[in-house]
């Protein structure tokens, strides 16, 4: 006699579709209450529900699975920026609303934001040609009248004060405070010859 058992089996997360994109989204939701150093390609195959062989064929090592976090962390904190500068409208402004953007976005996100900016070798930038960088580069030519070398001093001496915002913030060294966010990220303060 052939028994079939009527108990239903754990429910898996992944049902049929891009493997490799539900396994991105476990990581960056393990992410969220995880350390990189804790994170397993098992345990990430044991949430998406498919097994760890599965994972290898997506992602040879944990190297690899952190590579495609970082480059979904640095898209959202492309998009999260992009947003900012699109709801603030005008030049300074909106340079300053991306400043303000990236800075949340790492408050939000800590181990992600740490993980992806950890993930480029010493004197190579995360950024690339992500949107992130795109805006940089274009909101620092447009405060910079166009300027290639203004452009480059802008485009440093902006990242360097919001990511060394952020991380002061990250690491306790400041209080995390919307307004001294706002009061740091100003673009009168950051602009102070601009009309």
């Amino acid at each position: 006699m052939i028994t079939v058992s009527t108990l239903e089996s754990p429910a898996r997360s992944y049902h049929h579709g891009d493997l490799r994109s539900a396994l991105v989204a476990a990581g960056l939701k393990a992410l969220e209450t995880s350390d990189v150093a804790d994170l397993s390609l098992r345990q990430i195959a044991r949430d998406v529900g498919v097994s760890a062989t599965a994972v290898y064929r997506h992602f040879p090592d944990k190297q690899a699975l952190l590579d495609a976090l970082a480059e979904e962390g640095i898209a959202q904190l492309g998009a999260a920026q992009q947003a900012a500068a699109l709801a603030a409208g005008a030049d300074a402004s909106a340079f300053a609303a991306t400043g303000r953007a990236y800075v949340r976005f790492a408050l939000a996100h800590p181990a992600l934001f740490r993980m992806t900016f950890s993930r480029c070798a010493v004197g190579e930038s995360i950024f690339g040609e992500t949107l992130s960088a795109r805006l940089l580069q274009e909101q620092a030519s447009k405060n910079a009248g166009g300027d290639p070398q203004a452009t480059r001093r802008l485009m440093v001496q902006a990242w360097s004060v919001v990511h060394g915002l952020a991380m002061l913030m990250l690491d306790g060294q400041l209080p995390v405070e919307d307004a001294l966010i706002d009061q740091v990220i100003d673009p009168g303060t950051l602009f102070p010859n601009r009309p």
